[in-house]
């Protein structure tokens, strides 16, 4: 068989796809007119069913936040964050639990945050799980995660204390707190470092260019970042002070945000998009009803047929 037998056995095998699926269909529809009685009362309850499930107090909405992990590492905060995702391996005494146990948050996950280019900034989270670890385009960030749990109804008055209460969990696992010892502590050093190196290099500027004869000369002059002395060319340090400040405002920054192992750069917010719509949830009941429906009357249909089978 070559490659041209195998498209149109391919193509044989799709169309005969179709035709059962016509087929089916076909049935259906005769099976619809011949018991419509039970079609139209399996339909209707379904329909009400769907609409009963779909009221504003049962509707789920999910509720997102990103979390900033300090020290440590992605693993290790997906495996303080597991009981939160079985809710079976959670302590007794954990705040979290009894909000869980109520059925007041339900289905906690956890999604990637993707930079784009690497270049440190989150540009978005990756709720569908398409992007792929080992990208080094779009790469996914080891000190941010998006944190995402369930809520039945649209005003949940709770939710600030919800939140509390997974940072509480989280923030008391034994791993993530000696990660984050260990991070504080180098942080802080190299705040200290760069503070140190900001004041030397300052010093250095101000008695290079400012206690030196080359400021006293009158010819020098200065262009683009240079500064001409006669047939001498000296070169400033804007850039490197430049630089250095980046590197201090950035310690600086990351030191002010580790105030615990793991921190939230927003709140917990509600989506206003409800995870499963009247309208989709009523579609997706009817089509159920109908097919089960139609089942049940090709059972009907076929009864006396079943029961001889049953009784050979």
């Amino acid at each position: 068989m070559n490659f041209w037998d195998l498209c149109v056995a391919i193509g044989h095998a799709i169309g005969q796809c179709f035709v059962w699926l016509g087929k089916v269909l076909g049935r259906m529809v005769r099976l619809t007119y011949r018991y419509w009685w039970l079609v139209i009362t399996l339909v209707v309850l379904a329909i009400a069913g769907a609409i009963y499930h779909t009221r504003q107090d049962n509707i789920r909405y999910r509720v997102n936040a990103t979390a900033l992990i300090n020290g440590a590492s992605m693993m290790q905060f997906e495996e303080a964050f597991q009981p939160l995702r079985s809710c079976c391996l959670l302590p007794n005494d954990a705040a979290i639990g009894s909000y869980i146990y109520n059925k007041r948050v339900q289905r906690f996950e956890t999604f990637p945050i993707v930079d784009v280019h690497g270049d440190g900034t989150a540009n978005y989270v990756d709720f569908k799980r398409k992007s792929n670890p080992k990208d080094t385009v779009n790469v996914q960030m080891q000190d941010r995660v998006n944190i995402q749990f369930r809520v039945q109804g649209y005003t949940i008055p709770e939710i600030p204390e919800i939140e509390q209460a997974v940072l509480a969990y989280l923030n008391s696992d034994e791993a993530l707190q000696k990660s984050y010892a260990v991070y504080v502590e180098n942080l802080r050093e190299e705040v200290a470092f760069n503070h140190r190196q900001a004041v030397k290099l300052d010093s250095l500027t101000s008695n290079y260019y400012y206690g030196s004869a080359l400021s006293a000369n009158p010819l020098t002059s200065k262009d683009g970042g240079v500064y001409f002395n006669s047939d001498r060319k000296v070169r400033l340090f804007l850039k490197d002070i430049y630089a250095q400040h980046q590197h201090l405002q950035q310690g600086d920054y990351k030191l002010q945000l580790a105030t615990a192992p793991v921190v939230l750069e927003n709140h917990f917010t509600l989506d206003p998009k409800p995870v499963m719509s009247r309208n989709k949830c009523v579609l997706i009941f009817f089509l159920l009803s109908w097919i089960g429906s139609c089942i049940l009357a090709e059972l009907i249909d076929k009864r006396k047929a079943i029961c001889a089978w049953l009784k050979q």
